[in-house]
């Protein structure tokens, strides 16, 4: 149940994707693909030689998308290279598409030990699900399976194999229990989980500790479509961040600028598939086995919580307009929200409007 993907374009210097790991760090996360770009230097790989504005930047293809990490300062070569390496180490703790995993053994096992990682991940899965009654649901998994998303054998589901599969979500059955310091999970019978909806999110949030570990004050990193900035750029200035338009990828909704956050997107555009002159895309709703049809055509999030942002930009955009808008009145601290409507609407939180830069009508949702 991933995201999204939105394309975000960053206007701060040169292209970038981005990985993660850390410097005396051992805890990350891992994701999905997206689209996104990142405009830091004109080096990129390379690493310049002025103190504060020294910039390094690498990019590296995992967890079926290709990332850039952007980093400046001294240690900015061994901040991305360690964000590497941990973007690594949680794709195979992480990805359900690696028998060896611990999501694809406690798949197969129907349970088991949690590692820190996955427990943190499941827990917080587990608070977004019932903060949003539902619309958030990491068992949603066999469904996306059926439907080809997780494969690519696309394929519209019968009924009854939907109604089979669908039984079998509810991430409210999920027991976890504590035992010597560790927690284990245990799954319903034929239940599959899969941690995709926060896992980038997760680990963006993991890099911008890998970079504070390693001295760096200023950075970025570009998780196939899942942004997230560390401070502002070395001028001091914010990070641009180019929303990308769902309805042409070569354009963009707006500009935010942002500082120490994520600003995460989902959209049926990222991924979808077309039968009989029908539209399927991957975001499904877990309370009809469907593709969500909200009136929503993209949501991006934008919040100091990567992992929070990641879960709610499927959330916001499976809940509609109007479900969404009362759910971020009643959460107004924890994030902010723009969110495009299938008429061609924007509407956009108080809190960010005055930082979006957009030729489109916009309307402000105030608390």
């Amino acid at each position: 149940m991933k995201k999204r993907k939105l394309l975000i374009a960053l206007l701060c210097g040169a292209l970038v994707c981005l990985p993660l790991a850390g410097c005396n760090n051992k805890n990350g996360a891992s994701g999905t693909d997206s689209s996104v770009q990142s405009e830091v230097s004109e080096d990129a790989g390379e690493q310049n030689s002025s103190d504060s504005s020294q910039e390094y930047t690498s990019d590296v293809f995992a967890m079926d998308t290709y990332m850039t990490l952007t980093a400046y300062g001294e240690n900015a070569q061994e901040a991305v290279e360690a964000g590497i390496a941990e973007i690594q180490r949680l794709d195979d703790l992480l990805s359900t598409g690696k028998e060896t995993s611990e999501v694809a053994q406690i798949n197969a096992n129907g349970g088991g030990v949690l590692s820190e990682d996955t427990d943190y991940l499941v827990k917080r899965a587990l608070d977004i699900y019932q903060s949003t009654n539902g619309a958030f649901d990491i068992s949603i998994y066999p469904v996306m399976q059926l439907w080809g998303f997780t494969t690519g054998n696309f394929a519209v589901p019968s009924e009854s194999d939907l109604s089979a599969k669908l039984a079998l979500v509810d991430a409210g059955k999920i027991t976890l229990s504590e035992e010597n310091g560790q927690t284990s999970i245990s799954l319903p019978e034929g239940m599959e989980i899969d941690l995709g909806g926060i896992a980038k999110g997760y680990t963006s949030a993991q890099i911008m500790q890998i970079y504070q570990d390693c001295g760096v004050t200023s950075g970025l990193v570009n998780l196939g479509g899942n942004v997230q900035a560390l401070g502002c750029k070395t001028d001091g200035s914010k990070w641009k961040v180019a929303i990308q338009s769902p309805d042409d990828t070569e354009d963009y909704l707006g500009i935010l600028e942002i500082e120490n956050q994520a600003v995460i997107t989902s959209g049926g555009y990222e991924r979808y598939f077309e039968e009989d002159g029908v539209t399927y895309h991957h975001i499904i709703d877990p309370a009809t086995g469907y593709p969500a049809d909200s009136g929503l055509i993209s949501v991006t999030i934008v919040s100091d919580d990567g992992t929070l942002a990641d879960g709610l930009s499927t959330s916001l955009f499976i809940m509609g307009e109007e479900k969404a808008a009362q759910f971020w009145k009643e959460n107004s601290e924890k994030f902010e929200t723009i969110m495009e409507t299938a008429d061609g609407k924007l509407y956009v939180t108080e809190g960010i409007a005055d930082s979006l830069t957009t030729d489109m009508d916009v309307t402000v949702i105030h608390k």
